[in-house]
């Protein structure tokens, strides 16, 4: 079956819009995430994503819509613990990750490896507009994120507003890997994030030359 052919169905149309935005955004996201030793927070909030999820399905409440303000708050203290002197940023987001989740027997299949073609155009939409306000607001504040990425203590005595930033990247973050965790699941969200980015950084030296790279493979 040719590609061409394929797209005339609707729901590899529908998969091909919101599978190509989510994976842009997690690799963008990824860079700055990678660099400042957060990787482990993709592999977290999916965690954190699928007990929201399954709590909202329980209570009968829309999941995305319920998952988003949980996420958002999880994502917020992640960061907030893994920027504590005591901790290692990674080791602190993986201690959390396994003390929630050992033990648990539930079947996960429906959003550990998520339902990209069963979405409706309502989903699309809703992925497409999240998807692109994260895109946006990526290059809005890219040279805000460079900064606070490479040298937070320098970007402080500047007067960056160093705390405000790495709380939107929590935000933007958390975003991402609700909306990868309804179309990819769990375990394809969380590579997303860490995996494009490794591999640009054996490829380019520069923050743009990675990023670049980093969405390319994301998305090819």
């Amino acid at each position: 079956m040719s590609l061409t052919l394929m797209l005339t169905y609707p729901f590899m149309q529908r998969a091909l819009i919101a599978g190509t935005l989510v994976s842009l955004c997690a690799a963008l996201l990824g860079v700055p995430l990678v660099l400042k030793r957060y990787s482990m927070i993709g592999d977290g909030l999916s965690h954190v994503s699928f007990g929201a999820l399954a709590i909202a399905v329980a209570l009968g409440f829309t999941p995305l819509y319920f998952s988003i303000p949980v996420v958002i708050l999880a994502a917020f203290f992640l960061l907030r613990l893994a920027t504590n002197p005591r901790w290692n940023s990674d080791a602190a987001i993986a201690v959390i990750v396994i003390s929630r989740t050992s033990g648990m027997t539930t079947d996960v299949d429906n959003y550990m490896f998520g339902s990209v073609l069963a979405m409706t155009w309502a989903d699309v939409a809703l992925s497409a507009v999240l998807s692109l306000a994260v895109l946006a607001l990526f290059v809005l504040f890219y040279h805000k994120l460079f900064a606070v990425t490479f040298d937070e203590s320098f970007s402080r005595a500047t007067g960056l507003r160093v705390d405000w930033y790495n709380t939107l990247l929590a935000i933007l973050t958390a975003l991402t890997i609700v909306l990868g965790m309804r179309m990819m699941g769990a375990m394809l969200i969380s590579s997303l994030v860490i995996f494009p980015a490794l591999t640009a950084m054996r490829l380019f030296k520069s923050f743009r030359g990675v990023v670049v790279c980093a969405a390319f493979t994301s998305v090819c």
